[in-house]
């Protein structure tokens, strides 16, 4: 089973879609995919679904939404040869344990693993200087997202905690390529994805840093020092905050259209926003 949770929750067995449309047992689902290999409790299943109010008859309806998916499962299965290759059927995908249920994928992917594969690949790549390098890894993890993680779901507590640490993991990530690209000199191609970024993320003084840098890279020195103004003025409007020391650095340094803010002055392994202080 190939399991997306990347953007919309999809699962697939050889091609084909598991559907399951319902609310809740989708919820159930979703968890098992995340943790798929793992056995997943009946307590955190039934805090997912109903968070501090279960009803009387959770164990009941929890039966009920694990038999629904795994009719779901067995639908997808169809008669075929890769059902007769499962000794116990469906029970062979969604296994019944002690305590809880676990979700066998059989080798399938799940988007998440695959892209913590390559974002570990990543910062690998750049702590050892291999900005080419960390730009591909950086850039194919991010190629595997297809909007907010979990979109499609109604997530309950535990789910969210997840989809919200994906999601701040592909910001980090992001981060961590648009670095790597700096590096390598494509301020050029970066302003305006950089400018969307900070459209979106007004108070997320990193983008505003990169932002600022490549645009004084790009000879733009008045727009990177109106990123600034506006960064400020965002901060001590929502937060009551001035911005942090790196970013004051940096705005010193364009103001001094300081030397060490150039490709060519930092030099295409040495350090970048660093270089300002």
């Amino acid at each position: 089973m190939d399991i997306s949770v990347l953007g919309p929750f999809r699962a697939t067995l050889s091609g084909v879609p598991v559907h399951l449309t319902a609310v809740k047992p989708r919820k159930v689902f979703a968890l098992l995919a995340l943790q798929a290999g793992e056995v997943v409790s009946v307590a955190s299943l039934v805090e997912e679904v109903w968070g501090e109010h279960p009803p009387r008859s959770v164990q009941t309806t929890l039966q009920t939404y694990i038999l629904q998916i795994r009719n779901a499962i067995g639908a997808a299965l169809g008669d075929g040869t890769e059902r007769a290759s499962l000794p116990n059927g469906v029970k062979s995908v969604l296994v019944t344990e002690p305590g809880g249920y676990r979700l066998d994928s059989h080798g399938g992917l799940l988007d998440a693993h695959e892209f913590d594969a390559l974002s570990s690949a990543g910062h690998r790549a750049l702590h050892q200087g291999d900005w080419p390098g960390a730009s591909s890894y950086f850039g194919r993890a991010l190629a595997l997202w297809h909007g907010r993680a979990l979109a499609d779901v109604q997530c309950g507590s535990l789910l969210e905690v997840e989809a919200t640490r994906l999601d701040e993991s592909r910001m980090s990530v992001l981060q961590r390529r648009i670095e790597a690209d700096l590096r390598l000199g494509r301020h050029h191609e970066l302003v305006g994805e950089l400018s969307g970024l900070a459209a979106r993320h007004p108070l997320h003084e990193a983008v505003h840093e990169q932002l600022m840098l490549a645009l004084h890279r790009v000879g733009r020195r008045s727009d990177a020092l109106s990123v600034y103004r506006q960064l400020r003025r965002c901060l001590n409007q929502s937060l009551g905050l001035d911005p942090s020391p790196s970013v004051e650095h940096l705005h010193q340094a364009v103001l001094d259209s300081s030397p060490r803010l150039d490709l060519d002055a930092a030099g295409a392994t040495g350090p970048q926003l660093a270089s300002a202080k």
